[in-house]
């Protein structure tokens, strides 16, 4: 089997305070490593808030929302040093003591479309995570995911061996 064509996957999770919420996100349509089918994401795109939502404000405080896109189920954020991590990334926001915005932050830490070949899975579900310092900074996290399919070559096995999972 050549590339296929590129694809997206989209997931949105909802955050719940300052508890860690996690969704799995099913890729068995997609990824048969014992038939040696493997999918590639090329880049992943984020956004913070339900659409028209806007930010909350904290009060003299700067509020976090995280994301992490994983390869293994965690039970809280973790960082780029993990094994499992696919892409993470976070979003600022500082306030006044008026309430007034004074800082917004947004970088995406971990991304597979900085990487010249993407980032590999051979897992047939990854999981979606959300984390928050400050409650209610946002009320969700979407992602989407462009990616495509391939045969997974010894090259590739090889690489999957020796980076991740």
């Amino acid at each position: 089997m050549a590339k296929s064509d590129t694809f997206f996957i989209r997931a949105t999770i909802p955050t719940d305070g300052t508890n860690f919420q996690q969704q799995s996100l099913d890729l068995g349509a997609f990824v048969d490593a014992l038939g040696k089918t493997v999918m590639r994401i090329h880049s992943v795109s984020i956004v913070y808030g339900s659409p028209l939502d806007t930010p909350t404000v904290p009060v003299n405080a700067e509020g976090v929302t995280g994301f992490q896109l994983t390869t293994q189920s965690q039970t809280g954020l973790i960082g780029a040093g993990n094994r499992s991590s696919i892409s993470t990334g976070k979003l600022v926001i500082g306030g006044d003591a008026g309430g007034n915005m004074v800082t917004l932050s947004e970088s995406l830490d971990i991304a597979p479309q900085e990487w010249r070949g993407g980032y590999l899975v051979a897992v047939e579900q990854i999981f979606l995570g959300v984390d928050q310092a400050i409650v209610d900074v946002v009320d969700q996290v979407s992602v989407v995911l462009e990616c495509t399919v391939e045969t997974m070559t010894a090259a590739a096995s090889m690489a999957l061996a020796l980076s991740q999972q």
